[in-house]
């Protein structure tokens, strides 16, 4: 028997979502031949989970084990090409191997059935998506970098392109894949702006190294924003909003500019594509998560560059108070990073 935080038909009296989530025990299924079991050291939240619990994520189906990050010690290897006792990664994407337009396969991501969820003492897993984990990160750091990382690398080099010198715009920092992105960014040289609603999120990406933000709710943002950039322009703008800003961007946008869009958590009915932007030779891409090659690619980058994940609040146990305190910050956008319990 081990303990896992699973998907209930009872969600929480104070919070508006149809599921909840609970840890309980179960028997873990027997690991198949192709099959790595890894012991699981700690496990991080995204804003997907917050997704399924108010019924906004496809495909959700009760008990199952819930979350996508995690990191591990290998119990049993299976096929993989690590060591029994070695501290790995799992790539969150499932039947997405290397092609940079889309997955090969029916696509899926951890944390929903059939594939298995990270928020358990164990977790079995196809041995082609174990990888070493960078030796510089602590247990809440590896964590926390999956999904998030992934989505960020391939936003930012797959899609947008970055470069050193390239000067690119970061919305909603404060979220995993914006800091992911700023960091990313950062590492190679490019100059980052931010945006938030909240002016100390805006102030610690500063001191992660963005040169400049702007709050997205001032009316007169992009005005703040062409300021800030004294007569530059943007090449590279990675964004998971949308929102009321996303129209003024032409403004600032270099020719040839490509905007990588990974969420439209501020325009739920979509953006729009219109003449300012094509007739600036423009990109509007659409990217979500990214192939295992790509998984690969972004913890060589991690490692070479020692990139530290931002880690907001690290919790000890997987236990119900646990799983409440870090499903709070969540769904009220009170974390500066990534939210772990450490197993």
């Amino acid at each position: 028997m081990v303990s896992a935080a699973l998907i209930t038909n009872t969600p929480p009296s104070n919070a508006p979502f149809k599921y909840g989530l609970e840890v309980r025990k179960f028997h873990p299924p027997k690991p198949l031949e192709n099959q790595s079991v890894i012991k699981i050291q700690g496990a991080a939240f995204n804003h997907r989970d917050i997704w399924i619990l108010k019924d906004l994520y496809p495909g959700v189906i009760v008990n199952s084990v819930i979350g996508s990050d995690c990191v591990g010690v290998v119990q049993k290897k299976g096929t993989a090409s690590v060591n029994e006792g070695e501290r790995v990664l799992i790539c969150p994407s499932v039947n997405w191997d290397s092609d940079p337009r889309g997955p090969e396969g029916a696509f899926r991501i951890l944390g929903l059935l059939p594939s298995p969820g990270t928020f358990a003492e164990t977790i079995n897993i196809d041995s082609k998506e174990v990888f070493p984990c960078p030796g510089h990160l602590t247990t809440a750091q590896a964590a926390g970098l999956p999904l998030a990382g992934l989505t960020a690398f391939r936003a930012t080099f797959t899609k947008c392109q970055v470069q050193k010198g390239s000067v690119v715009l970061v919305t909603g920092i404060g979220g995993g894949v914006a800091l992911f992105a700023l960091q990313f960014a950062l590492a190679i040289g490019a100059t980052v702006f931010v945006t938030s609603s909240n002016p100390e999120k805006i102030e610690a990406a500063k001191k992660l190294g963005a040169e400049g933000g702007v709050n997205y709710r001032n009316p007169d943002a992009i005005e703040d924003l062409k300021a800030q950039l004294n007569g530059r322009l943007i090449n590279a703008v990675v964004d998971g909003s949308g929102g009321d800003l996303f129209a003024k961007l032409p403004e600032v946008m270099a020719q040839g500019g490509i905007i990588a869009q990974y969420g439209d958590t501020a325009s739920p009915h979509g953006v729009t594509f219109d003449r300012n932007l094509w007739a600036r030779n423009c990109e509007l891409k659409g990217t979500a998560m990214g192939s295992r090659a790509e998984f690969g690619q972004m913890l060589e980058f991690v490692d070479k560059y020692k990139v530290k994940p931002v880690v907001s609040h690290s919790f000890k146990g997987l236990t119900q108070e646990n799983l409440e305190k870090s499903i709070s910050l969540l769904q009220n956008g009170q974390q500066m990073g990534k939210v772990v319990i450490e197993i």
